[in-house]
């Protein structure tokens, strides 16, 4: 028995081994030998400034504790004694009691195989951010063993459900397909019979991102109906809380963050073979605008590395993508201070959009988003490169003349309003007036004068009186954005507005109102759309044009406007030989624009070319006429 003893302490002692212990009488166990493997990556979490909290000791069930403690009264003057004693002890306690065991009760078999994981199923709803969320999730599965993912949630061991958290309306198609999902959990075994269901076990239901980190209890509480809720700072502990389930136990994780940036995950990219991608610079948002709940979901700011973006995209690029979406809550407040111990001066060569202000102060300055643009730029002069959603405040003019000076960064700036009126601007907090907000967009236009405005619009927010909503109609037609995202509003809790305002304004109102705001865009981006026509814009082929897909092809300007043109064969720009071939997916093509219908145009290809062949081409036809003249 002592030899056994001493065999069985050696092998506690061996970095790569874990053992199962399944108790059958009071004092005697046995001891079964598993595989066991390192996670990559640890698990960190924080909540402010609170100290990082120690992961969760898996429970070993209520029976096993209960029996053990029931024999052995030294239990009673254990630390910590509700996570229950590890295996040493137990090895320890019999150890000390060899004269009392009967030696054939404990045996030791020999090294099993971890079963097989389960299949993913996932979806995703809300921002672009949470479709790079997923990858990430996707990522850290993987690495856990979880590598299939399947196409339908009848056929998942896992169910992901990436959650926004921004409007009503978003939660609740949420709430519909987790009913959804908990029906197939109830009914898992008539499903499986009738053939509806082919999953090898009940699916363990998971709730990620903003909504898991809003309505973690109720969705908790919600009749079993969930396992795990996962907020956007603590992806890295998914598989712990997924094992947390097998043992009984609801998992829940979502303690935010003020470091984690998931900077040194590789995405898996969602849309395989795909020739544009996402790629997340920076977490969360300090504006704190009373209508929004992101900075309550997503938390502080922080940037990830200026070196661990470049390398994502670098491998992005080796994989084929031809065009790379920057994202971030504030994208364009991006800054990598990581490189800069020291504290500077509040404000310190930090310079705002001219009549913009924030409430939240910089503390530390390093690499800007217009230091970021310009050395993706530099080194990947083939790749196109975007960026969303950023804040009007954080526009310097170095950001303005990079994406006049590089032809890779496309002219094309989102710029959230919300609303025309100065004093609904001042009830939201978001630090400009409506005047301040139309001189920047002048600046814009002169320093970049082709360049494409899209933006964000709020009907109805609290106290929105007719002539305010007027404001809001006005600016749309003084402006003329290419592209718009408007929504009634809809009042969320922990949020300024929440504590401190009523929303007065009356659901059938706000629905009037949002009517006339399509209105008045639609009048206003015809306009924009109809500006085209004539020109030569440079496509990127994204496939074939779902109207017609075996004649035409589709694809995005630099503006961001979907061109649709004829699938015929085309001359290379860059070729040596005169041979002509169709066009592919990924391809760069010149095409004149023919025709607008106010909401896409359709044009004539011309050549199949490169980003720097088209623009030294227009740069040097720019200077052609400018000596004619």
């Amino acid at each position: 028995m002592a030899s056994s003893l001493s065999s069985l302490s050696s092998i506690l002692n061996q970095p790569h081994c874990a053992l199962r212990l399944k108790l059958q009488r009071p004092c005697c166990f046995t001891l079964r030998f598993l595989n066991w493997r390192p996670e990559k990556s640890s698990f960190r979490c924080y909540h402010h400034h609170q100290p990082t909290p120690r992961p969760q000791r898996r429970s070993l069930g209520p029976h096993f504790s209960r029996s053990f403690s029931q024999s052995n009264p030294n239990l009673s003057s254990l630390p910590n004694q509700s996570e229950g004693p590890s295996l040493r002890f137990f090895v320890a306690q019999a150890a000390l009691t060899t004269s009392e065991a009967q030696p054939q009760n404990v045996t030791a078999t020999e090294v099993s195989e971890v079963p097989p994981m389960g299949r993913i199923y996932h979806e995703t709803y809300g921002c672009q951010m949470n479709i790079n969320d997923m990858e990430i999730v996707l990522s850290i599965m993987k690495n856990a063993g979880y590598s299939e993912v399947v196409d339908v949630p009848e056929n998942a061991e896992v169910i992901f459900i990436n959650t926004c958290a921004i409007r009503d309306n978003a939660e609740q198609k949420v709430w519909q397909r987790l009913n959804y999902f908990w029906f197939l959990k109830r009914h898992w075994k008539s499903n499986v019979k009738i053939g509806r269901s082919q999953s090898k076990r009940p699916p363990k239901v998971v709730v990620l991102g903003c909504m898991a980190e809003r309505l973690k209890d109720k969705i908790l509480d919600a009749d079993k109906m969930v396992d795990v809720v996962c907020g956007p700072d603590a992806y890295r502990d998914l598989p712990r809380l997924l094992e947390d389930v097998d043992y009984g136990q609801k998992g829940i994780n979502t303690l935010l963050s003020l470091e984690e940036t998931y900077a040194d995950i590789s995405p898996v990219r969602i849309a395989k073979n795909s020739i544009s991608a996402f790629v997340s610079v920076m977490r969360g948002c300090n504006n704190m605008c009373s209508f929004c709940i992101v900075p309550f979901t997503r938390g502080r700011e922080r940037s990830r590395p200026v070196e661990s973006i470049v390398r994502e995209v670098a491998e992005l690029w080796e994989e084929g993508v031809k065009e790379v979406t920057l994202l971030g809550q504030n994208v364009n407040s991006y800054n990598d201070a990581s490189e800069y111990e020291k504290e500077v001066e509040t404000g310190t060569n930090w310079r705002y959009s001219e009549g913009f202000s924030s409430m939240c102060k910089v503390k530390k300055v390093g690499s800007r988003f217009a230091d970021l643009l310009d050395r993706l730029s530099t080194e990947f002069p083939e790749m196109r490169f975007r960026y969303t959603s950023p804040h009007p405040k954080d526009f310097p003019d170095e950001l303005l003349y990079i994406m006049r000076d590089r032809p890779n960064v496309c002219k094309s700036i989102h710029l959230p309003a919300q609303t025309g009126s100065s004093t609904v601007l001042e009830r939201m907090r978001r630090g400009y007036s409506r005047e301040a907000y139309l001189d920047l967009v002048q600046k814009i236009r002169r320093i970049i004068p082709d360049v494409g405005i899209s933006s964000d619009f709020i009907c109805g927010f609290c106290g929105e009186t007719e002539e305010e909503h007027a404001d809001t109609l006005s600016l749309v037609k003084a402006v003329g954005y290419d592209m718009a995202y408007m929504f009634a509003y809809s009042m969320r809790e922990k949020t300024h507005a929440h504590r401190n305002y009523v929303d007065d304004v009356p659901e059938k109102v706000k629905q009037r109102r949002l009517t006339e705001l399509i209105e008045a865009f639609r009048e206003s981006t015809g306009q924009c759309y109809d500006s085209q026509v004539g020109t030569t814009q440079l496509i990127l082929v994204e496939g074939p044009n779902k109207r017609a897909p075996d004649t035409e092809l589709i694809g995005k300007s630099d503006r961001g406007h979907r061109v649709s043109f004829a699938n015929v064969l085309l001359p290379h720009r860059d070729a040596d030989s005169n041979e002509e071939r169709n066009p592919v997916v990924g391809d760069y093509v010149e095409v004149r624009i023919l025709k607008s219908t106010r909401a896409s145009l359709f044009g004539e290809a011309v050549a199949i070319s490169k980003l720097s062949l088209f623009y030294d081409n227009v740069e040097e036809e720019a200077v052609a006429c400018g000596s004619r003249s």
